[in-house]
């Protein structure tokens, strides 16, 4: 049929898991535990390093835009995962589509870079401690953090403008629980070579170089660990990183099986369930892991709720 004549598709149907209606339940329940969960681990370690004077560092300051950066991060794709799980089908319009597309991504990005420069700043605050304050200064923090917000909004934006640009013609039944690149291509009735080649070099160099990065930074700390004579110091160094290695080992690991490969055959099933944790699961491990492995985030949140019932006792004396 003549492209001329087909209808345009106005919207989407986003169909998520396929399944039992009990499964479907059980999901939700599942889906929007962790989510709240994430929510709620994230906003305390913003509102803790913003309170607390001792926290004001290069390091929690990187920690506090990243649980920010968190919540908006799964915000952009699980309600309407949860909303898949509650219905056969979710309506999303076509522009809702790319502009779901364009925030997931972004944000994605930028988490690509933040972890790199949170690394980066392990690596010197291992390596060279003499030198921290200096090579880590208020100045620098800010242009790092100019630097991941503005690359990591930038770097979808061109694959953005050409998917924009393609026609939809049917079918409009997207088999995943957000507006994902590849669900998206498969469904257009355009020629999508020159968005799938540059969505695909995009994220290959975002994510490749932000890794290999990272990558280098923890080399160079287990380089400096090893040569510690004292058995005590190397552990007391490694759990200073334990925790950002993890939270980098569980995203970098999903992403790139998801993301760095060329346009080919897409499996449904697989980038559903490996979507599940990038989108679901690591939002709620950082905050976890964070509080649960860091000595002075605990130590603040036990000084901040000491505060809290100091307060109320006090006025309750004073009633």
């Amino acid at each position: 049929m003549d492209l001329a004549n087909r209808t345009a598709v106005r919207e989407f149907l986003l169909l998520g898991f396929l399944g039992a209606p009990w499964l479907h339940h059980v999901l939700f329940e599942l889906f929007l535990a962790v989510y709240l969960l994430s929510l709620v681990g994230n906003t305390l370690i913003i509102f803790i390093v913003l309170v607390e004077a001792t926290l004001q560092t290069p390091m929690y300051v990187f920690l506090g835009n990243l649980s920010f950066l968190e919540i908006w991060y799964t915000t952009a794709t699980v309600p309407k995962l949860l909303a898949t799980c509650l219905s056969k089908g979710v309506a999303i319009s076509v522009p809702g589509c790319i502009v779901q597309y364009y925030f997931f991504f972004s944000m994605g990005a930028t988490e690509c870079i933040l972890l790199a420069v949170m690394a980066y700043d392990r690596y010197v605050a291992i390596c060279s401690p003499l030198r921290y304050s200096v090579l880590m200064s208020l100045q620098l923090c800010l242009r790092f953090a100019a630097g991941y917000w503005v690359g990591g909004f930038s770097a979808p934006f061109l694959p953005t403008i050409l998917i924009s640009r393609l026609n939809f013609c049917g079918p409009q039944k997207i088999n995943h629980f957000f507006c994902d690149s590849d669900p998206i291509f498969k469904l257009s009735c355009s020629d999508t070579f020159l968005a799938e080649a540059l969505g695909y070099t995009c994220s290959s160099v975002v994510i490749l170089s932000s890794f290999l990065l990272t990558m280098s930074s923890y080399g160079n700390i287990v380089a400096t660990v090893l040569r510690l004579s004292s058995l005590e110091a190397r552990k007391k160094t490694f759990s200073t990183c334990a925790s950002h290695l993890t939270v980098v080992t569980i995203y970098y690991g999903t992403i790139i099986f998801a993301y760095v490969h060329p346009p080919a055959k897409y499996n449904f099933t697989i980038g559903k369930v490996i979507s599940v944790f990038y989108c679901v699961v690591t939002p709620l491990v950082n905050p976890l892991i964070y509080t649960l492995r860091n000595k002075d985030v605990k130590k603040a949140f036990r000084k901040i709720l000491a505060q809290k019932r100091f307060l109320l006792t006090r006025n309750r004396q004073e009633f």
